[in-house]
């Protein structure tokens, strides 16, 4: 179903593990990420065990440093893999908590929520298909979020620490 491997230096070296499904600790196996390469399968990456910290959503390729998956360093403590979807891909945006205020109803990919919306910031959100990745910068740059289906009545409710949100798409291998 799912297929990465980390590798503790930079370029595919060095000492290695292989996985296959959700992983909650993986400094046991590796003391740090230096390059990743997912043969199948998306995957969110987590700086801290137990999915906590940072996110960085990385589908098949390879990642030779971790600039290439736009991490902050090369703390990479535990994994998940995001279940593949086959169905359609359905999304609530309401710019007030609690499902308020402007409401719009999306189903593809979205590079700049300003160009697209004229809103800087999601206050909540309902996904109601498919797994999708929130990104606080246009062009799916900064910090990310991981968005399964379920009820998001504030911001807080998927780890962001604020509702500016740039960009978001659908957490699927091919577009």
């Amino acid at each position: 179903m799912g297929k990465i491997t980390f590798y503790e230096d930079r370029g595919f070296q060095g000492r290695c593990f292989e996985c296959s499904s959700d992983h909650p600790n993986l400094q046991p196996y590796l003391s740090r990420c230096g390059s990743i390469r997912v043969d199948s399968g998306c995957w969110m990456l987590y700086e801290r065990p137990n999915f906590q910290g940072p996110q960085y959503f990385l589908r098949r390729g390879d990642y030779s440093d971790h600039q290439q998956w736009m991490g902050l360093s090369d703390s990479v403590r535990s994994c998940r893999l995001i279940p593949p979807h086959s169905g359609t891909y359905r999304m609530r945006i309401y710019e007030r908590e609690d499902f308020r205020g402007q409401m719009s109803e999306v189903t593809d990919d979205c590079i700049s929520l300003q160009d697209r919306f004229h809103l800087n910031e999601i206050h909540s959100l309902n996904v109601l298909e498919g797994s999708w990745v929130l990104y606080e910068m246009p062009s799916y740059r900064g910090r990310q979020y991981l968005l399964r289906p379920g009820e998001y009545r504030r911001y807080l409710d998927w780890g962001a620490m604020n509702a500016k949100v740039g960009s978001f798409r659908r957490a699927m291998d091919f577009y």
